[in-house]
């Protein structure tokens, strides 16, 4: 349980976390065909343009090598204007379905020894929600067992969306990276054993921007979560001049929006290895921060834009500091959390993100004032042009791999996102900031076949793409379930999402019968 320590303070000559046992030989999905055609679909296309269908969506092996408009909505179809399908090829008769670009999350950690739980069992929560594509920001079981990982889905070989991993800053270096120098050599044998870019909490001055630099030079992308031990002298507008070019949560935000101070107001007593005390002191800062239309505002909003800069909000993970027992109580926990990553979230002072001490009334106010001038931030980012995109930092703080990334597409539409801005910021944007929209983030021809097949409009509901769906009236005046993802297509091979599912649920099962418990118990009890 030293995960705490050695990210919080960022102790990366540390011994490397226990990694967990790689997946196991893919034994799922179906495909691909020399040619797979998806016939009579809506299309959602992940480029910002509404719906529209009848569409035939052809796939040849991997790839989309057609988008075909094959009638008028409500109305018979030509058969004269349809794909001849080839010989054999396979397809799928979707009238009536919705069909969207596969998810991008871009925090999704993998887990590791502390949460206690497989690779496998990840994998196919991610999937199962139509998520095509992660970007391990950090991959905490290692730079060469994540790269292996990312190299087996590209081949799939494994069930798994597509992996992009990043090493956190230091990692694997022998004792502390103390010489610019020394950052640029280690930036550059981490490209040499496959990652494609970095995360970084913060770092001495003239190191992390040494570091930036040698990214730059090494065509790597970045990520920064800029935490309390360093953001006095390096914030999200210090690091985005230096070519940092996404930003993890909201940390560094408000403190390049100071004006009249330089530091959080801290009370006297506080200590940063003291979680509540950090997540709560945490939920007071966005009140310290700049008025929209104030010139500190309008000008770092403007720099930020201009830099091309990307936030990746992660709304989600900080939920339950704002309503607590309705993250510690979601419907899907009892299926699908594992017991193992159940005891990893249950209030602890040991591992990261169980903060909940003594979490009551006052904390949750704060932390609701905090999400609502964050959210119109953040908002107002994209509103100008800004890039944001969909994260998730699921495996903590109540939060169910594939659940977590739902939840967030929910709180950008509560931050103003119109749904198409939402389906927009979870594909396109995400492989824009990724630098692989040439081969991901939407339904387009020479594209990869990267796909979410739904039974329900997303754009009306986007609780339908839970793994548990939504609950409907049916016309016999009984609620029933609806929704879910019936389909995931990652390069071209077709998973059964509610297969997947029903695989999770037998993964927690057994073990909650090796364990002797029917019910994840609540803390307390």
């Amino acid at each position: 349980m030293l995960r705490l320590l050695r990210l919080a303070l960022f102790l990366v000559a540390a011994p490397a976390l226990a990694a967990i046992p790689p997946a196991p030989e893919r034994d799922e999905g179906e495909g691909p065909w020399p040619q797979l055609i998806l016939r009579g679909a809506t299309v959602i296309t992940g480029t910002g343009a509404p719906a529209h269908g009848p569409v035939d969506i052809v796939i040849e092996g991997n790839r989309i090598t057609r988008v075909q408009i094959v009638g008028s909505a409500n109305a018979p179809i030509d058969p004269a204007r349809r794909p001849v399908l080839a010989a054999g090829g396979r397809e799928i008769d979707l009238a009536g379905h919705y069909v969207m670009p596969g998810i991008v999350d871009m925090h999704g950690h993998i887990g590791g020894d502390d949460q206690g739980v497989t690779a496998e069992y990840v994998y196919k929560l991610w999937l199962a929600h139509g998520i095509t594509s992660v970007r391990e920001p950090g991959c905490g079981n290692g730079i060469d067992w994540c790269t292996s990982e990312a190299r087996r889905s590209a081949a799939n070989r494994i069930a798994a969306p597509r992996i992009f991993p990043y090493a956190f800053f230091g990692m694997g270096h022998d004792g502390p990276i103390t010489s610019p120098e020394q950052a640029r050599q280690w930036v550059r044998s981490m490209k040499a054993r496959g990652a494609l870019g970095v995360k970084c909490f913060g770092y001495r001055p003239d190191i992390l921007e040494a570091a930036f630099d040698e990214l730059k030079k090494q065509g790597m992308g970045s990520a920064c979560h800029h935490a309390q031990l360093d953001v006095a002298r390096v914030n999200a507008l210090t690091t985005a001049r230096w070519g940092l070019t996404t930003m993890e949560h909201w940390y560094g935000l408000p403190e390049a929006l100071f004006d009249g101070q330089v530091v959080q107001h801290y009370p006297a007593d506080y200590n940063y290895m003291d979680e509540q005390h950090r997540f709560g002191e945490a939920g007071r800062l966005w009140a310290q921060a700049s008025e929209k239309g104030s010139p500190r505002y309008e000008a770092v909003m403007a720099e930020l834009l201009g830099l091309g800069f990307t936030l990746d909000p992660t709304f989600t993970i900080y939920q339950a500091t704002r309503d607590l027992m309705r993250a510690r109580t979601a419907e899907w926990h009892d299926e699908y959390t594992h017991p193992a990553l159940w005891d990893f979230f249950t209030p602890s002072r040991h591992n990261h993100g169980s903060f909940f001490f003594d979490w009551g009334s006052e904390q949750e106010a704060d932390w609701k004032d905090n999400y609502r001038r964050w959210m119109a931030f953040v908002n107002d980012y994209k509103n100008r042009g800004g890039r944001v995109t969909v994260g998730s930092d699921s495996g903590y703080i109540y939060k169910t791999y594939g659940f977590g990334t739902i939840e967030e597409l929910e709180m950008l539409r509560e931050a103003g996102f119109h749904p198409l801005e939402v389906v927009r910021a979870a594909t396109l944007s995400g492989a824009e900031a990724l630098r692989a929209d040439g081969r991901i983030g939407s339904i387009e021809p020479g594209k990869l076949a990267d796909l979410v097949v739904l039974r329900e409009n997303p754009l009306a509901n986007l609780k339908v793409l839970y793994g548990t769906g939504h609950i409907r009236l049916g016309a016999d005046g009984e609620p029933a379930r609806v929704g879910g993802v019936r389909y995931t297509i990652k390069d071209g091979i077709v998973y059964d999402a509610a297969a997947l599912l029903e695989d999770v649920r037998r993964i927690v099962a057994e073990e909650k019968a090796r364990r002797g418990i029917e019910r994840l118990p609540q803390p307390g009890r």
